[in-house]
C-alpha cells in the first residue's frame, strides 16, 4: 500500500474516533438514545465527588441533556435552566407555559419539550430563544423521540404525535384509547408506544398506519426499551414483560413472588441484564432472554427513577443516589440528597448529572486536582 493511502487510512480513522468521541460525550436524550436503553456511552470516575449544585424554585423529574460543555434540564417552576458543565454557572433560562416533566431532546442545534399545558417547544440550544410551539390537547409528560427529521411523542390528550422537527408541521397523530404519558422508542422502521389503554402499538414512522397493537395486560406509564428485536416494559399489573416485537408474542412476563406493585420506572436494558426499579421499594436486574430473577436490592423509598448503566455499575434515585454493582446488586456508593430523587440520571463527559425533588441539581465526577 502506498504512503498515500495509509495517509488517507489514517485521517479516516482519525474522523471515525472523532465521530465515536463526539457521540460519546454526548446525552441527547432521555434514555441516552433513541432505543431507550438506559445506557451510559462513557465511564465515570470510580470515586465520585460532587463538583457542583444549582437550585431551582420546585422539583425536578426530568433527566438533563448534556451537549459540548452545557447542561439541559427542566423544572416544575415551569423553567428549563442551561448551565456551564464545569462550574454549574446558570447560561439562560427558558420560561414554558406550565411545570415541565418532560425531558429534553437535542437535535442538532435545536433542544425539545414539552409542558403540562400540552405546549412542544423547539428553542435554540445556545440562546434559549424559542424556534417554534406546538400545541396538543393535553399535557406532555412525554420526551420526544426522534428517527430521522422527524419528532415523535404522546400527550395525555391520547394521541402519539409526528411533527416535521424542523418546523413543528404535524406530519399525523394517531388517537389511542388512554394517557400516553410514556416515550416511545424506535425500532427499526418503526416507533413504539405503550400507555394507559394497556397497548403496545407499532406504528409506521412515515404515515403513523398501525403494523401491530400487542395487549400488555395493564395500563402502562413505563416507556420501553429496545434491544435487538425485543421491547422490555414494566406495567401498573406489577409485572415487566419481554415483547417479541417481530413475532407479536410476550416472550415472557416477571413478577416478584410476594411483592405486587406496579412498576412506574423505565428499565436499563444491557447485554446480560436488566434493571428496573419498582413502586415495591426494590431495584430488580433481570435475565433478557428468561426474565429469572439475578438479584434484587431494597430501598427505603418506592423507585420511580430510571437507572442508568455505567460500565459495571447501575446509578439508581430513590431516597438518595446509588451505585450498585452491576453483576451482584451490592452497594458500593451512595450520595445523601437530603431530598427523594424521582429523576434519571445523565451521563456524559466524565459527569453525572441528576435533579432531586427539593429542585436542587447535582453535577458529579472526578475530584479536582
Amino acid at each position: 500500500m502506498s504512503g498515500w493511502g495509509c495517509a488517507l487510512m489514517g485521517s479516516s480513522a482519525a474522523a471515525l474516533l472523532l465521530v465515536v468521541a463526539t457521540h460519546a460525550d454526548t446525552w441527547h436524550a432521555f434514555r441516552g438514545n433513541p432505543q431507550l436503553t438506559g445506557i451510559a456511552q462513557t465511564d465515570v470516575p470510580s470515586d465520585l465527588h460532587l463538583l457542583w449544585t444549582y437550585a431551582t424554585e420546585d422539583a425536578i423529574e426530568s433527566t438533563a441533556a448534556i451537549h459540548q460543555n452545557t447542561v439541559y434540564l427542566p423544572s416544575l417552576d415551569t423553567h428549563l435552566y442551561a448551565l456551564d458543565l464545569d462550574t454549574g454557572t446558570l447560561q439562560w433560562r427558558y420560561q414554558a407555559s406550565a411545570e415541565i416533566k418532560s425531558s429534553p431532546t437535542i437535535i442538532d442545534s435545536t433542544l425539545y419539550f414539552g409542558d403540562e399545558a400540552g405546549t412542544l417547544h423547539a428553542i435554540d440550544l445556545q440562546t434559549g430563544q424559542p424556534r417554534w410551539t406546538f400545541a396538543a390537547e393535553g399535557a406532555i409528560t412525554s420526551s420526544a423521540n426522534y428517527a430521522g427529521d422527524r419528532l415523535y411523542f404522546g400527550s395525555y390528550d391520547q394521541y402519539l404525535y409526528c411533527l416535521d422537527a424542523a418546523t413543528g408541521a404535524e406530519a399525523w397523530k394517531i388517537a389511542s384509547d388512554g394517557y400516553i404519558h410514556s416515550t416511545p422508542v424506535i425500532y427499526q422502521d418503526q416507533v413504539a408506544s405503550a400507555g394507559c389503554d394497556g397497548q403496545l402499538r407499532l406504528l409506521d414512522q412515515i404515515d403513523g398506519s398501525e403494523r401491530r397493537a400487542l395487549p400488555m395486560g395493564a395500563y402502562v406509564a413505563a416507556s420501553a426499551a429496545v434491544a435487538g428485536n425485543r421491547a422490555y416494559v414494566g406495567t401498573f399489573g406489577n409485572e415487566v414483560l419481554a415483547v417479541d416485537l417481530d413475532a407479536g408474542t410476550v416472550a415472557w412476563r416477571y413478577q416478584h413472588p410476594e411483592r405486587k406493585f406496579p412498576f412506574y420506572a423505565s428499565p436499563a436494558v444491557g447485554a446480560d441484564v436488566v434493571v428496573i426499579g419498582g413502586r415495591d421499594k426494590m431495584v430488580h436486574a433481570l435475565d433478557p432472554d428468561t426474565g429469572r430473577a439475578l438479584w434484587t436490592f431494597k430501598t427505603r423509598t418506592r423507585v420511580d427513577a430510571s437507572p442508568v448503566v455505567v460500565g459495571g455499575r447501575v446509578f439508581i434515585g430513590a431516597e438518595a443516589l446509588i451505585a450498585l454493582d452491576l453483576a451482584t446488586g451490592a452497594e458500593i456508593w451512595r450520595f445523601e440528597t437530603g431530598a427523594e430523587i424521582a429523576a434519571s440520571p445523565a451521563v456524559a463527559q466524565g459527569r453525572l448529572i441528576i435533579g432531586a425533588t427539593d429542585g436542587a441539581i447535582y453535577c458529579f465526577g472526578a475530584k479536582a486536582p
